[in-house]
């Protein structure tokens, strides 16, 4: 006020009353945005502009509890740092065009905006790397590579006969679907699970959008039922997170539990992981897990379900997951699938000659990644703030298959050549 008492020329005062009043109003605007976003997808939306690894801190989360830490054996050493010294950066795949001044992987990692580095070779643990700010005590969150979970869990509760089988209709769980389309009834769990089902999917950036729906939304069961059906399932693959949001659903009622708790049950505890990771929740009032991206777990139990799978769902001697759900989810389908480098929430990778076992991956948003070459018998488990224009999969894939100092894997382009 006292300065508007200052200001004698009568418009200059009309013009700062006008830019205050704006700012006045976009403030109150901003708070209450803020203060929506434990119950708004457009405030969500709007406030926090975007994914990122601190997301981890923005959702209510559950808790999934562990059991007695089982043993990892730990021999740390060199040949992970000389496997990647000996890649030629001239292929590109990212390498040349990171700032690496002393060429070396530690240098590499940082300058990528890596937060964890790990490396299990025989089921030795043989590199474990950090970024500033990170340790192995740090839950980290993973994306998509929650999925590669879910799915796991399908297979387990498959295995229990609390699911039939892959081939049930998605509305043997769901039966409500068909009163909006009975077309549901033609979209199996396998289609589902394959990101095939034919359901409608827009890459649109709004607050509004499939993406906005199936991240942000207060209330992920609702937005997974009001997912609409484009066409024929089983025809084309389309990356789709309504398809994981109503496994979720369907996981749910077919054993009576939550995820986390499930989780927990059947795979977190019998994993033995070192610590208790968490999912997070769509929100308080809903209370369901972001099935398409809210797993948070430290490095090193990323690490342990990445053994159990290179070893077909044993750990430690314990057969944890069906050694043929693993085959199944982790297999090159050229015959039935439309795409036959995506499986059962897996992204597939001919790494070896035809007919052996191909390298597979868990992948997430912004670089994470839980990579097994069962060939090798190697896991590596990249997590980060960004890709950094990297090509991980090459990277590791390469670095996996030299670590005993062989000249790389078979010719395949999806691992001999970087993938852009």
């Amino acid at each position: 006020m006292l300065m508007l008492q200052m200001i004698k020329n009568p418009t200059l005062r009309r013009v700062v009353i006008i830019f205050g009043s704006i700012i006045a109003v976009g403030l109150l605007a901003y708070g209450g945005l803020v203060a929506l976003t434990g119950h708004s997808q457009f405030a969500r939306a709007m406030i926090w502009l975007g994914v990122g690894v601190d997301d981890i801190d923005k959702f209510p989360a559950r808790a999934i509890k562990t059991s007695t830490p089982s043993e990892l054996s730990t021999k740390l050493d060199n040949k992970t740092a000389d496997a990647f010294k000996n890649i030629d950066s001239s292929m590109g795949g990212g390498l040349d065009a990171v700032l690496n001044p002393d060429g070396s992987l530690d240098s590499f990692l940082a300058n990528t905006d890596t937060n964890a580095f790990l490396v299990v070779k025989d089921g030795v643990l043989v590199h474990e790397w950090y970024g500033e700010g990170i340790g192995r005590d740090t839950l980290q969150t993973s994306f998509s590579v929650s999925k590669s979970f879910l799915s796991t869990l399908i297979g387990i509760a498959i295995e229990q006969g609390k699911i039939g089988s892959l081939d049930d209709p998605i509305t043997k769980y769901i039966p409500e679907l068909l009163e909006r389309d009975a077309a549901f009834a033609d979209i199996s769990l396998k289609h589902l699970v394959t990101m095939s089902s034919g359901l409608s999917w827009e890459e649109t950036m709004t607050p509004w959008g499939d993406p906005a729906n199936t991240y942000y939304a207060p209330d992920l069961r609702a937005s997974a039922l009001s997912a609409t059906v484009k066409e024929g399932p089983g025809n084309n693959y389309v990356y789709n997170n309504y398809n994981p949001l109503l496994l979720g659903m369907a996981l749910e009622r077919a054993t009576g539990k939550n995820v986390s708790e499930y989780m927990s049950e059947v795979l977190w505890a019998p994993l033995g992981a070192e610590a208790d990771a968490s999912w997070s929740l769509d929100s308080e009032a809903s209370g369901f897990e972001k099935m398409e991206s809210g797993l948070n777990a430290r490095a090193i139990d990323f690490a342990r379900f990445g053994v159990m799978f290179a070893n077909d769902g044993s750990f430690n001697g314990r057969q944890i997951v069906p050694a043929q759900w693993v085959q199944d989810a982790t297999a090159i389908d050229a015959r039935t699938d439309p795409s036959e480098n995506y499986q059962y929430f897996w992204h597939v990778y001919q790494a070896g000659p035809q007919g052996t076992a191909p390298d597979f991956a868990a992948q997430g948003n912004l670089g994470q990644y839980i990579y097994v070459s069962s060939i090798e018998d190697v896991v590596i488990v990249r997590l980060g703030k960004d890709e950094a224009g990297v090509a991980w999969p090459w990277l590791m894939g390469t670095i996996a298959h030299q670590l005993d100092g062989s000249s790389g894997p078979a010719s395949n382009p999806m691992l001999t050549s970087p993938m852009q």
